[in-house]
């Protein structure tokens, strides 16, 4: 099995600036999971534990999804939902470019057997899991609502396993598709 997820990748400068807020994210109450700079992406879909003999179709699949490649801007630090936040994130603007990727591999994933996402495709990049919620989180986040995080152009997506272990993630890419 392989915990597998399709995955846009934003620049090292978008990293390095959301690397910088989560320093300030440091500083309040809440327990926080952070995110490691380097793996901080836009999930496109996530796939879950994957049979190792299915891997093949899903990248065969995932090579027939074409796009024109699309700037993205970061824009500001928020949580999933404020009255009981899970996660801190990144807002991202598109103008629809992610959500159209996203749309071409439900369609090309689905008959492969991976149930299509209930909830509507919100574009972002997770920072922090939240651990334990404490008020202060919210006076943390009001101090990075005026700042920017970069732009980037997207030109291809990611297929990454995901390996989880005691210090965190391992991220191997399985397949490039570029644009």
């Amino acid at each position: 099995m392989v915990r597998a997820f399709v995955a846009l990748e934003l620049s090292s400068q978008i990293r390095e600036q959301l690397a910088a807020a989560q320093d300030t994210l440091r500083g309040c109450r809440a327990r926080l999971v952070f995110v490691e700079p380097a793996l901080i992406h836009i999930t496109a879909k996530f796939l879950g534990e994957v049979p190792d003999e299915k891997i093949p179709a899903v990248m065969d699949a995932l090579r027939t999804v074409r796009a024109v490649p699309f700037e993205v801007t970061a824009h500001k630090i928020t949580v999933n939902n404020p009255s009981r936040p899970h996660t801190v994130w990144c807002t991202i603007d598109d103008d629809g470019g992610s959500g159209q990727v996203f749309r071409q591999i439900e369609d090309v994933l689905t008959p492969l057997g991976f149930a299509r996402e209930t909830r509507a495709f919100t574009p972002h990049a997770t920072v922090a899991r939240v651990k334990s919620h404490d008020p202060s989180l919210f006076a943390a986040i009001s101090q990075l609502k005026d700042r920017k995080y970069g732009n980037c152009r997207i030109t291809g997506l990611k297929l990454k396993k995901s390996t989880l272990t005691p210090r965190g993630p391992v991220y191997e890419d399985l397949l490039e598709v570029a644009w």
